[in-house]
């Protein structure tokens, strides 16, 4: 290709989770040759302060891609900051138009979790065409775009949320069931057809400290035909896909 790959990973303020996830992707960059740079803003950082790190960005041409890690103090706005960054260099893919291309089925960069997901998926030899799968949450992280990926791959997709009625006996049906609601242990072997592939997304810290994904994995792991285990599973998966689009874009870039 003749260019090493850059990326530049912003975090503003001292979200703990925020701070691992940066680290893990800065030890990637590094493992993989790499080129990375990283803005570790304070809290207190002003909307102008931030757009303007982006135009800075936007224009430099080490960089192939801008990540602006989520969330952001609440007096920052994530839309406009969003939006601030080039679709060419979005390799998280939330900017508009890229999340208009994953619409369309025409796109350069996919959401990083659902990507990581889809290769899980695919390695697993599970083939979602004709399937039903079933997608718990509806964010725009990762429930919508993943509901589109499997819509792209001939599956049967059901999105489910905090209003749907009679949730488990929708994620029953599942043959294929992604779990991304923010709640500890919150789906149940009860909630799952046997034989199901499980993907869990859920990243939650209990009282004891101990890390667990939104499905009761011990009895879960009982029912499904394969699952995801929390931490270990989409987490390294998501930080792949980040190095994947980043090196899409540097292929791309004139």
């Amino acid at each position: 290709m003749g260019k090493t790959p850059g990326l530049a990973v912003i975090i503003v303020g001292e979200d703990p989770a925020s701070k691992v996830y940066v680290g893990r992707k800065e030890a990637m960059c590094n493992e993989l040759g790499m080129y990375s740079e990283k803005y570790a803003l304070p809290e207190d950082t002003t909307q102008e302060e931030l757009l303007a790190l982006i135009d800075k960005l936007n224009n430099k041409k080490e960089i192939h891609g801008i990540l602006c890690q989520l969330p952001l103090p609440k007096h920052l706005d994530e839309k406009i900051v969003i939006n601030s960054i080039s679709p060419e260099k979005d390799v998280d893919a939330f900017h508009p138009v890229n999340v208009g291309k994953i619409m369309i089925g025409d796109f350069d960069f996919v959401p990083c979790t659902p990507a990581g997901i889809m290769e899980l998926i695919a390695e697993s030899g599970v083939e979602p065409e004709g399937k039903s799968c079933v997608v718990i949450g509806r964010s725009n992280i990762v429930g919508k775009p993943m509901s589109m990926l499997l819509l792209h791959k001939n599956g049967t997709v059901t999105t489910c949320h905090s209003r749907t009625k009679n949730l488990s006996e929708i994620t029953k049906q599942a043959d294929i069931l992604v779990a991304a609601v923010g709640r500890a242990n919150f789906v149940t072997a009860d909630m799952v057809k046997e034989g199901a592939v499980v993907i869990d997304v859920g990243m939650n810290r209990l009282e004891d400290g101990r890390l667990v994904g939104d499905v009761d994995f011990e009895n879960v792991e009982k029912v499904a035909g394969a699952i995801t285990p929390v931490p270990g599973g989409v987490g390294p998966m998501t930080i792949s896909m980040l190095m994947k689009n980043t090196v899409t874009a540097a292929k791309r870039a004139k």
